[in-house]
């Protein structure tokens, strides 16, 4: 009889999650893409299946487009993958760096929670104070020009330091390193330190042991964490939208742009399309480890 029970109480239990699961992500991803398919007027939606909203993002993508120059749309997911790999690069080096520091050198568990408690500070406040917090810091009368001009390291203000490429990158850098840094920190904990004390016992440098043990052990961590970032910022808006000044294009930015003049066509079409590049960035990180085995 218990036998006999076990599925359906394993069934019962796993009903509310997918529920939830079914309601706030399965269903509004289906009306996205049902939406993608529809025609727009100027002045209404008519629910009539087409391949217009697809066809209007790849115009002049074609062979022989633009006179040999790439369109806009993929012009827009470039800049979109530059940010993101940039990001992914600062945010692995920093968070392995900050994580290796509190797993491995600092030995009080006490000390550990407070460093790490100290990591998770900027997340108590809005995402959007902490990145507005950097304009009057980089601005052109800000304190780092100000700086650099009481010094004499410059004769003018710098002007890439706001609504540019760096300041979008400082912001997301500034904003996800620690979606890198916890996986990472809590791969590395669980690394039995005995192999480590064998490393340096049969000769291995600091570095070798961090490259040869301590890298491959925590490679978990490190792709949950690519993994956060790189959605995040594949799908983010609002950090472009005021650290680029309006200026920089990205897909998320232009599906912002899209839903708020309602051509919800187009919108859903880009976010569809978004969705599958982002499904198969993580697809290909997910076939360098696996996470149901690692977990």
């Amino acid at each position: 009889m218990k036998s006999r029970q076990s599925p359906l109480v394993a069934w019962l239990q796993a009903g509310p999650l997918a529920a939830v699961f079914l309601v706030f992500f399965v269903v509004p991803l289906l009306l996205i893409l049902m939406v993608s398919f529809w025609q727009a007027t100027d002045y209404e939606l008519i629910p009539a299946f087409t391949f217009q909203s697809y066809r209007d993002i790849f115009n002049g993508c074609g062979i022989g487009g633009n006179d040999g120059d790439l369109c806009v749309t993929f012009k827009t997911y470039l800049s979109t993958l530059k940010f993101s790999f940039i990001v992914w690069l600062v945010t692995a080096l920093l968070g392995f760096a900050l994580a290796y520091f509190m797993a491995f050198h600092v030995k009080s568990t006490l000390a550990q929670t407070v460093l790490f408690i100290v990591c998770t500070v900027p997340f108590w406040t809005s995402n959007v104070i902490r990145m507005i917090s950097w304009v009057p810091l980089l601005g052109r009368n800000g304190l780092v020009n100000q700086t650099l001009l009481g010094m004499g390291l410059v004769d003018e203000p710098l002007d890439w330091l706001l609504f540019s490429d760096f300041s979008v990158i400082l912001a997301f850098v500034h904003l996800y390193t620690m979606f890198m840094i916890v996986p990472i920190f809590n791969s590395m904990m669980r690394i039995d330190r005995s192999l480590v004390e064998a490393a340096r016992d049969n000769g291995a440098t600091p570095w070798q042991t961090v490259v040869h043990v301590i890298l491959p052990l925590c490679r978990t961590g490190i792709i949950i964490g690519s993994i956060f970032v790189i959605a995040l910022v594949m799908g983010d808006f609002v950090t472009v939208g005021v650290m680029g000044g309006q200026q920089i294009a990205s897909v998320g930015k232009v599906i912002q742009v899209q839903a708020s003049y309602l051509q919800f066509p187009a919108a859903a079409a880009n976010a569809v399309i978004l969705l599958a590049v982002v499904l198969m960035m993580i697809a290909a990180l997910m076939r360098l480890v696996n996470l149901r085995k690692e977990l």
